[in-house]
């Protein structure tokens, strides 16, 4: 049965709020060079400058442009949200899929491998990468997709398990028809609404862990993130810059989790019929 799941996402307050937040945050994110005048890196002349008609939202100690880091700290944002979120998803459907597909050794291998990930904190690996190899975005992104697939591959490997038990898939069994011609054409497309799911909430656990490892100044230190700039603004919380240097980037990423939990609400339930109910 077709299912007009665009449909039902416009009928949901909170995904059409989580979809308008987070089409106006790629659209900062993307026209950033446009939106401020300043290189977020170059020195403005003016050390500590309060908000004004010439810096929006002041500078910090070195001089640079807040709002310009702002801007820029969005593209990190999501860049690297964005690119953990697909790395990891990728994963998880190809490892929890191919388990609960195949099932037996290959199956308690896997899971047995992410029982073991889960109990692992995030930020253990997290500072022995950041000690061990040198920080880029490539690394983070790499770091971040490794914490979040084992949880995302027990959602397909259970979604599988449940695919594979519907009478078109016995129907198909029945006839003759192999895996192959089962994945292709009951299971994969049952199978991508779950991972679109997957995926955005993925983008949001992405989005905040880097905040937090460049807020610990795990990541690349050349690289504007909001996380950095609320670190490096703690140091002068006794001076009044804090109110225009620190608040901005955490609303920044309070706004951004929070349009993506919209976002991702309202997909489970459009695509759980009793969530629909």
């Amino acid at each position: 049965m077709h299912v007009d799941y665009w449909a039902h996402l416009k009928q949901s307050n909170a995904g059409r709020a989580g979809l308008i937040l987070v089409c106006l945050l790629v659209g900062v994110a993307v026209l950033a060079p446009v939106l401020s005048p300043w290189n977020p890196g170059a020195y403005t002349g003016a050390i500590f400058s309060p908000p004004g008609r010439e810096h929006w939202l002041g500078t910090n100690d070195v001089g640079q442009d807040v709002w310009a880091q702002l801007l820029f700290g969005a593209r990190t944002s999501l860049a690297v949200g964005c690119g953990a979120a697909l790395l990891a998803t990728l994963l998880s459907a190809l490892i929890g899929g191919t388990a609960g597909l195949l099932g037996g050794l290959y199956d308690r291998f896997w899971m047995r491998a992410v029982d073991a990930l889960l109990v692992i904190p995030p930020v253990i690996p997290a500072i022995l990468v950041g000690a061990y190899l040198r920080p880029s975005l490539a690394v983070t992104v790499a770091l971040l997709a490794a914490i979040l697939w084992p949880g995302e591959a027990r959602v397909v490997r259970a979604q599988i398990l449940s695919l594979k038990e519907r009478a078109p898939v016995a129907a198909a069994r029945t006839f003759g028809a192999g895996w192959g011609h089962i994945l292709v054409r009951h299971l994969i497309p049952e199978l991508g609404p779950v991972l679109v799911a997957v995926f955005v909430q993925g983008v949001r656990r992405a989005v905040f862990l880097e905040a937090g490892l460049s807020f610990l100044g795990i990541g690349d230190p050349a690289v504007v993130s909001w996380g950095r700039m609320m670190q490096h603004a703690l140091r002068f919380t006794y001076l009044d810059v804090w109110k225009w240097w620190l608040l901005p980037p955490g609303l920044a990423l309070s706004l951004t989790l929070g349009a993506f939990a919209l976002l991702g609400f309202a997909l489970e339930t459009v695509f759980h019929p009793r969530l629909r109910r």
